[in-house]
């Protein structure tokens, strides 16, 4: 007699961009209440979820593995043990990929902030999971999280989980760090594409191989399920919300009108869908599964 399943199967998701083959790599899910919404009601939020059969709010956190030209590069590294138990998933999911963090020769960080870059290293010794990896992020955002006074006008606690971090995390690649200032190729058929507000440096990545293309947009939305239909709603932890706001409705529009595919970080595992213009808001179309490679 066989037993029923007592897990799920790993969080591993594979799709071709061309040439380029993109994994998505869950680091697991992080569960939130209300309170870091601005710009609506809380009650009018939880109807949006309840009538989306969302009993609270819920965000994957996706990591996405780039395979191109021999080489491999990761975008994101997760929450590591800084967050909640239902986090922290990336390296195990990673030997379900059959990747090697040696293997990783270059980290791409879309902003610095505990769910994207805490899983850089190990936070009880030090010693880096990607040790071969150059580190490559938007120049503002290391100059940001690294100064001394910013962190000074924030509380405690806030100081341990977002600059603090930082130094933590960073500090094993700091001989190993790159930066750029715009939309600069970075890795192999990728190419940076500045998204600001929710952080300085706050960046996507442009994968693009024989005529097909896809953004992988970082922290453009938090909570799909509203920040679509309401992208004037931001969040608490955008450093510049207005900015936020802006860059979201200027990439929705642009990316509804061209129908290019996106990936995000909080858009629901594996994290690919397509934004479609909804009288005069919008859609998220998540991408049916591709079976095939």
């Amino acid at each position: 007699m066989s037993s029923a399943p007592t897990r799920q199967v790993p969080s591993v998701y594979h799709r071709r961009v061309g040439n380029i083959v993109v994994t998505s790599v869950s680091d697991g899910y992080l569960d939130a209440g209300m309170s870091s919404l601005q710009n609506i009601d809380p009650d009018e939020a939880r109807n949006i979820l309840s009538k989306q059969f969302r009993p609270a709010r819920r965000a994957s956190v996706n990591c996405f593995l780039i395979h191109s030209a021999g080489r491999i590069a990761l975008i994101d590294t997760g929450c590591g043990t800084y967050l909640q138990s239902s986090a922290g998933k990336l390296l195990q999911n990673l030997q379900y990929a059959g990747v090697d963090p040696l293997d990783i020769d270059t980290v791409l960080l879309t902003h610095i902030h505990p769910d994207h870059s805490a899983g850089l290293s190990d936070r009880a010794t030090g010693t880096p999971f990607f040790p071969n990896a150059d580190i490559v992020l938007h120049e503002k955002e290391l100059a940001y999280w690294s100064d001394e006074t910013l962190r000074e006008k924030i509380p405690p606690e806030d100081r341990t989980l977002f600059f603090d971090c930082v130094h933590e995390q960073i500090a094993p690649y700091k001989h190993k760090i790159r930066s750029f200032s715009g939309s600069e190729n970075v890795f192999p058929g990728v190419t940076s594409w500045p998204l600001p507000g929710h952080t300085p440096g706050h960046s996507g990545f442009l994968i693009a191989s024989e005529q097909e293309k896809l953004l992988i947009w970082g922290d453009l939305i938090h909570v799909p399920e509203i920040q679509v239909y309401r992208p004037e709603v931001t969040m608490t932890f955008d450093v510049n919300p207005v900015e936020a706001e802006k860059t979201r409705k200027e990439l929705f529009e642009k990316a509804s009108h061209h129908h290019f595919l996106i990936a995000g970080m909080h858009v629901d595992f594996p994290g690919f869908a397509r934004v479609v213009k909804e009288d005069q808001t919008y859609g998220l179309l998540p991408e049916p599964w591709i079976y095939t490679l």
